[in-house]
């Protein structure tokens, strides 16, 4: 049985998906489209950059769900491959959106519109420069977790995102980022700051929680035909009536990849297709189960050598 997997933010990259863009017209219809939607060249942006704008939070956002969203169809209509046969789908922060758009719970106008909203509230929430995010190498959340309880009262900071064994990123004030940081590499704990513009999955996201309520608030959703799997509570969901208080609660909850992959394992996945710009979901998961097939898809020569299990 296999899971489709969808990239959230980091998997960005100036001429993502121009192969793909090149050669079929289901991908420049749909790049048109999204253009439109947005009222703004995202398609142009995607190709030729510049990476500076790309990289903006309220753009990356739209540019990586449009990218996975136009892979999805392509597999699905032009190489008739059914991806519906998947167990799970599921997506690393705003990948989640992805997975509700190619499961069919969200259409594809509504999910752009909202990812820009969202990138947009998430970039504000804090001004630029005063939050940081820090990736943690060769630990687990219990030791990190104890750190942080151990020294609450010189920083606070929080597990933003539990991505695989031995790789956590924590979220925080720059300040208490740079005093974690510190602590970390007093106790031979590698650790490295990221190339981020907000503390992403934590408590600061607060003002974003607040504007993005009212927003998801306005979206329908249908019934998704996949299961999806929760980024806050690594389990399925089993409704969508679930979707719109488990959408708010991820801004600020810690993004459980880590747990979401060993659920699907444990109830039957042994292959995992990544469809998006990159291969960091399929590197996670490697560090997390060496025996599951792992196969991601962003050129064509990739979709002949995922060979998918039923």
């Amino acid at each position: 049985m296999f899971s489709v997997i969808f990239p959230g933010q980091g998997s960005q990259m100036v001429g993502m998906s121009s192969e793909f863009h090149s050669k079929f017209e289901l991908f420049k219809k749909l790049y048109r489209e999204a253009d439109e939607v947005l009222n703004f060249p995202i398609s142009k942006l995607i190709l030729e950059g510049p990476k500076e704008k790309l990289d903006l939070t309220e753009n990356t956002q739209p540019a990586i769900f449009l990218v996975g969203y136009s892979i999805f169809q392509l597999l699905e209509q032009e190489f008739k491959i059914d991806l519906n046969k998947a167990k799970f789908f599921a997506g690393h922060s705003l990948g989640e959106y992805t997975a509700l758009a190619c499961a069919g719970s969200l259409d594809f106008a509504s999910t752009l519109k909202i990812l820009k909203i969202r990138g947009s509230a998430m970039q504000s929430a804090v001004p630029k420069g005063e939050g940081g995010m820090l990736a943690v190498l060769g630990s687990d959340p219990e030791s990190i977790e104890k750190i942080f309880d151990d020294n609450k009262d010189k920083y606070q900071c929080f597990i933003a995102n539990d991505n695989s064994n031995g790789q956590l990123v924590a979220s925080g004030t720059m300040e208490d980022i740079n005093k974690l940081s510190s602590d970390l590499t007093s106790k031979s704990i590698k650790n490295i700051k990221l190339s981020v513009s907000a503390p992403f999955h934590c408590n600061l996201m607060s003002k974003a929680t607040e504007l993005m309520k009212k927003e998801i608030e306005k979206l329908e959703f249908k019934d998704f035909q996949n299961p999806l799997i929760s980024n806050v509570t690594a389990t399925e969901i089993k409704d969508k009536s679930m979707l719109k208080d488990l959408l708010v609660k991820q801004i600020e909850s810690r993004v459980r990849w880590r747990e979401s992959v060993l659920y699907m394992i444990k109830n039957g996945v042994n292959q995992f297709i990544e469809i998006g710009p990159g291969k960091v979901l399929s590197g996670l998961i490697k560090r997390i189960n060496r025996n599951v097939k792992i196969s991601a898809i962003n050129k064509e020569e990739d979709i002949s050598m995922a060979k998918i299990n039923d």
